[in-house]
């Protein structure tokens, strides 16, 4: 296996992976340097090992740059291949190759990356080739039955979380008293977690928090503020408590 590891500009420096909170970004580092040459690795070890929180990992996993592949909380680093180019000579297969070929509903993956610049065939791929010549008996010499395609797993859609100016316009737009800072802070440390699940929707989660009593005071603090108006009404303002 590679002793060395590298991360694209073009992943580590946009705006996706920027909006993470720090302890996601460097848990992000750390899986990588982690990670076997098919870009796997044991995040349970690593989450252990450095200190960091389960709540990071769901982080980088609902924007995608990871996928958690069974509930030993085995990752795939989703732009490995943009991050890494590993020479043939030194490439080791990962011991857990068999999930990635279920990670793409039963195909093995044809890893972008290769020292002579020509595209890469597994040893072993399940195309539209193969399954022809398993159809019709061809390959081996013996008759083969043609293989059962596996599922199709449910694509469901990753939570992105919002940004500042998203909530903001949003809490101008309903004239809430919820405070789009406070409001982000207190998911991000959360995960953005809903109880124990991924949040899908910020927008019904910023209306439920209206009804928070932190939003209620901070409302009746305001009210109490006094005005230049006050001033102006001639009033005295101890006058006014007195009586």
């Amino acid at each position: 296996m590679a002793e060395r590891r590298m991360f694209a500009k073009s992943v580590v420096g946009s705006g996706r992976f920027l909006q993470m909170p720090p302890t996601s970004r460097l848990l992000y580092y750390d899986l990588g340097m982690a990670a076997d040459d098919d870009g796997i690795v044991e995040a349970f070890t690593v989450i252990r090992t450095t200190g960091a929180a389960e709540d990071d990992l769901r982080v980088l996993a609902a924007k995608g740059f990871v996928t958690v592949l069974n509930g030993d909380l085995v990752s795939y680093i989703s732009d490995w291949s943009q991050n890494n180019l590993i020479k043939k000579d030194r490439y080791h297969p990962s011991v857990y190759h068999e999930l990635l070929v279920q990670l793409n509903a039963g195909t093995q993956m044809e890893p972008d990356w290769n020292p002579s610049g020509t595209q890469m065939e597994p040893e072993v791929r399940l195309g539209k080739d193969r399954l022809g010549k398993a159809r019709r008996g061809e390959g081996d010499g013996e008759p083969q039955a043609a293989p059962v395609p596996a599922p199709r797993k449910r694509q469901h859609s990753h939570f992105v979380p919002p940004t500042l100016e998203e909530v903001t316009a949003y809490v101008r737009e309903r004239g809430s008293m919820v405070d789009p800072q406070g409001f982000i802070d207190f998911y991000a440390a959360k995960g953005w977690m809903v109880g124990k699940n991924l949040m899908k929707d910020w927008k019904a989660a910023c209306r439920n928090a209206e009804h928070w009593e932190r939003w209620q005071q901070r409302g009746s603090t305001r009210n109490e503020v006094k005005t230049a108006s006050d001033y102006e009404s001639g009033d005295d303002f101890f006058t006014r408590r007195e009586g």
